[in-house]
């Protein structure tokens, strides 16, 4: 019996095994005909979805706040950044606040805005031009029309289909030699989502006429199909048919940040505003690395440049206030805040600004002016998750312990991303004695900052004691 049984054993063994290894290629024949496909597991500092592995030394969650998509907070919005990678559909749909570069993916088509001019409101008797009724073959005969018409179409209507179809005839009438409509092409199909045939058309355009504008086009084609070093070389390469174009510079700056290695983006934001001097976006990059390389009097100079040269808005003076403060110019530090809360212009900048005077208060050591700076926070925010934390631990010095758990367990759950609340968690629970949660925490706070040392060391404690158990 036990040796038919022990057959038995390795028949089914071996047949779940070829079950196996015929679903692997199964899965091997997908990933080689889908050409959009991207490696699963990326090789470390080529990939934006795991901007942590990079090799260049970039700053950790500790010193600089992370986005919801894993990269460090950067010192100028930008379109590019808007559109992050949650990894659920949860964290997608209730992306928090502390992610600015991770909107929800519900709004990327949102993002593209309509240029609209007067001529072309809608008014009562019907649209500017019924797209439905043009005949595309007629127009597309005519090259300039159509070009024209083909802006209308994608721009204002966003009709991409319909603009798809114009460019195709039109690239067909001149014969596939005008580098144009190949652009407006692969500009539709990246629109579509349809990157290798964008790719094509951009690469066939710039073989006809080289175009920065194109290399932008191709750069951002290869970041969306999560090809970073490819974009670089891409960019490099540009570099050497338009030096010291600030555009190409500019790009390769923006991917090394993305990709965590902010010591090569800095260089890059140097060589930018050495083309030009007024840049924002750089001196704004170089200020904020400066602040959170801990030179806040650097970083100062960097954001009074900005003034100088006109730029009038909360965030500056945010900024101006944070910089003041920890290079102890505290004279200017209350002013700056109070005309960055004159100038805020909508709820979210004004909750930042509570939020900022809130570590002012906890710097100077007036603990209830904190308290209700980070009230005002929530009270302009609700889903401000670091004012939460901010709260919890407010609260535990006090000795509200199911005051301060409850208000950690908002910071975890509106922002993942974050160790701080799961490490608070940790260290509350093992106070009380809730070891298990203290451990579930503690692993979640590693798996979001995994260099952290005290959470490390508490895991070890919790091990010690479990292995006494």
């Amino acid at each position: 019996i036990q040796a038919a049984w022990s057959l038995k054993t390795r028949a089914l063994t071996e047949m779940v095994y070829v079950d196996e290894i015929d679903m692997d290629q199964e899965g091997i024949a997908e990933m080689i005909l889908d050409e959009n496909a991207i490696a699963q597991v990326a090789r470390p500092g080529t990939s934006l979805k795991l901007p942590g592995t990079s090799q260049g030394g970039g700053p950790s969650p500790a010193v600089r706040p992370v986005t919801q998509s894993g990269r460090p907070i950067t010192g100028f919005v930008r379109p590019s950044t808007q559109s992050g990678r949650p990894s659920t559909v949860e964290q997608a749909i209730r992306t928090p606040r502390t992610a600015l570069t991770a909107r929800p993916i519900t709004s990327a088509s949102g993002g593209y805005v309509r240029l609209g001019t007067a001529s072309m409101l809608t008014n009562p008797d019907g649209p500017f031009i019924n797209l439905s009724r043009l005949n595309l073959t007629k127009y597309a005969q005519k090259p300039k029309l159509a070009k024209a018409l083909f802006e209308y179409i994608f721009h204002h209507e966003n009709d991409v289909k319909n603009a798809l179809d114009l460019a195709a005839l039109a690239t067909e009438h001149a014969q596939f030699k005008d580098w144009w409509w190949k652009v407006q092409i692969g500009k539709c199909y990246y629109r579509l989502g349809l990157y290798r045939e964008a790719e094509k058309q951009f690469k066939s355009a710039l073989k006809q006429q080289d175009m920065v504008d194109t290399i932008l086009y191709l750069a951002k084609v290869y970041l969306r199909l999560d090809q970073p070093v490819t974009a670089l070389n891409l960019f490099k390469q540009g570099l050497d048919r338009f030096p010291g174009e600030v555009t190409l510079i500019c790009g390769i700056a923006r991917i090394y940040e993305e990709m965590n290695n902010i010591s090569s983006a800095a260089e890059y934001y140097k060589d930018v505003l050495k083309q030009d001097n007024t840049h924002v976006e750089a001196i704004a990059c170089i200020g904020s690395n400066h602040f959170y390389s801990d030179q806040p009097e650097i970083a100062l100079r960097f954001y009074r440049r900005l003034l100088q040269m006109g730029v009038y808005n909360c965030q500056l003076f945010n900024n101006l206030g944070l910089c003041c403060f920890y290079a102890q110019q505290y004279d200017m530090t209350l002013s700056s805040f109070e005309r960055a809360l004159f100038l805020a212009e909508n709820e979210e900048e004004t909750a930042d600004v509570w939020y900022n005077l809130g570590h002012v208060a906890v710097g100077i050591g007036d603990l209830n002016l904190a308290y209700q700076c980070f009230k005002l926070t929530l009270v302009n925010n609700n889903d401000y998750a670091e004012a939460y934390n901010n709260l919890a631990v407010l609260e535990m010095r006090k000795g509200h312990t199911e005051q301060a758990r409850a208000l950690l367990q908002t910071a975890a759950s509106l922002a993942p991303h974050m160790y701080e609340p799961h490490f608070n968690v940790a260290i509350l629970s093992e106070k009380v004695g809730d070891l298990q949660r203290s451990y579930t925490a503690a692993q979640k706070s590693e798996e979001a900052f995994p260099g952290h040392v005290d959470t490390q060391q508490l895991l070890k404690q919790l091990k010690e004691h479990f292995a006494m158990l």
